[in-house]
């Protein structure tokens, strides 16, 4: 390898406390956004449409929240995760301000969490990482842990260190990437469905019935639209001899068509306002096709807040699996189960103002 070359970090290079500054700052345009719905299928109306968007009181029309943390995360991955074994889990994660074409983003990480596994190959790294706009502004901010190989086996390595994580972003923390929403210019019809946040009850589940069979183009295109850099999707020469002998599907993406597919049921929930947490159950691969359901953990109150409310959910999808039996088993090998569990808060609309 020549020095200009980079190979990425491995565990012993992560420093308890360091600051990691991400390239490449990326200007999201109106493309990116159509091909997130080429990709995805989504079709919730704020993110669709301007016309709506200002109608309902959005200065401009947003960018889909997880196309903004799948673009922030994507910036992480070579500093971060290009030899991880496995990514772990998310916490924390909080949406903290609208993103609209034009602007342009940029990633910075934090290291607040490294342990060494016992078999001294392998080691597990805690990260914040912050995406923010071109002034300085924060736009998301999530929490996440990846195992990563060491270089070399008998490194040393310094006292362990895994902080404490939040089990949830509390409801008083939520919105603030939200406007005020004008509950009379809201449209049922044009928004696809007449449930609000009243009609939700803790304890629902909701089949989202549809299914999308994943193509081995598109899972490439959509992990290279966020500058995910991770082999593991894309090199099927090196794949072939690794741990599943294929190009692995990226776990934003899955979670990006389980939110697509979420409109059926939850057509109303137009703003995802935290990740509370996540984990890939099993993989997904190209020619498989996702399902998923939701069952509604919470309702909440936002405190000054009149317009919306929050629903948390647990959206789980599947491969090759329909949800109208509500599976929660993983998927086993190849075979058809549960692939992602994701926690986290919507907002929607409020029949009438609290």
């Amino acid at each position: 390898m020549t020095p200009e070359s980079r190979t990425g970090r491995y565990f012993e290079d992560f420093r308890l406390g360091e600051t990691i500054r991400h390239a490449t700052p990326r200007t999201l345009g109106s493309g990116d956004a159509s091909l997130h719905i080429a990709l995805t299928g989504s079709r919730f109306a704020v993110t669709s449409s301007a016309d709506f968007a200002r109608a309902v009181g959005y200065r401009t029309q947003p960018l889909d929240d997880l196309l903004v943390f799948n673009m922030v995360f994507g910036k992480t991955v070579p500093d971060i995760s290009l030899n991880a074994v496995a990514n772990l889990g998310y916490a924390d994660c909080r949406f903290l301000r609208p993103v609209a074409v034009g602007d342009t983003l940029t990633s910075v990480s934090e290291v607040i969490g490294l342990k060494e596994n016992s078999n001294r190959q392998t080691g597990v790294v805690h990260v914040r990482s912050t995406g923010m706009t071109s002034d300085g502004q924060p736009v998301l901010s999530f929490i996440r842990w990846v195992m990563v190989r060491k270089r070399d086996q008998a490194a040393v390595i310094d006292a362990a260190h895994v902080p404490v994580l939040p089990a949830q972003v509390e409801p008083a923390a939520l919105g603030q990437a939200c406007p005020e929403i004008d509950l009379t210019r809201w449209d049922d019809a044009l928004a696809g469905s007449a449930m609000r946040f009243e009609d939700y009850q803790a304890g629902e589940r909701i089949d989202h019935v549809d299914g999308m069979t994943v193509e081995e183009a598109e899972h490439m295109l959509a992990t290279r639209l966020y500058q995910n850099t991770a082999r593991v999707h894309f090199n099927a020469l090196s794949e072939a001899k690794g741990r599943f002998g294929r190009r692995l599907v990226y776990g934003g993406h899955v979670m990006s068509l389980a939110r697509a597919l979420s409109f059926n049921g939850l057509a109303n929930a137009f703003h995802i306002a935290a990740i509370n947490g996540g984990r890939h159950a099993a993989p997904l691969f190209a020619g498989g096709t996702v399902f998923a359901w939701s069952e509604i953990l919470e309702t909440a109150e936002l405190p000054g807040r009149h317009d919306v409310g929050a629903l948390r959910i647990m959206t789980r999808a599947t491969r090759d699996l329909a949800c109208g039996d509500f599976p929660r088993d993983p998927a086993d090998g190849d075979g058809p189960g549960v692939i992602l569990e994701l926690d986290y808060w919507v907002l929607v609309p409020r029949r009438r103002a609290a």
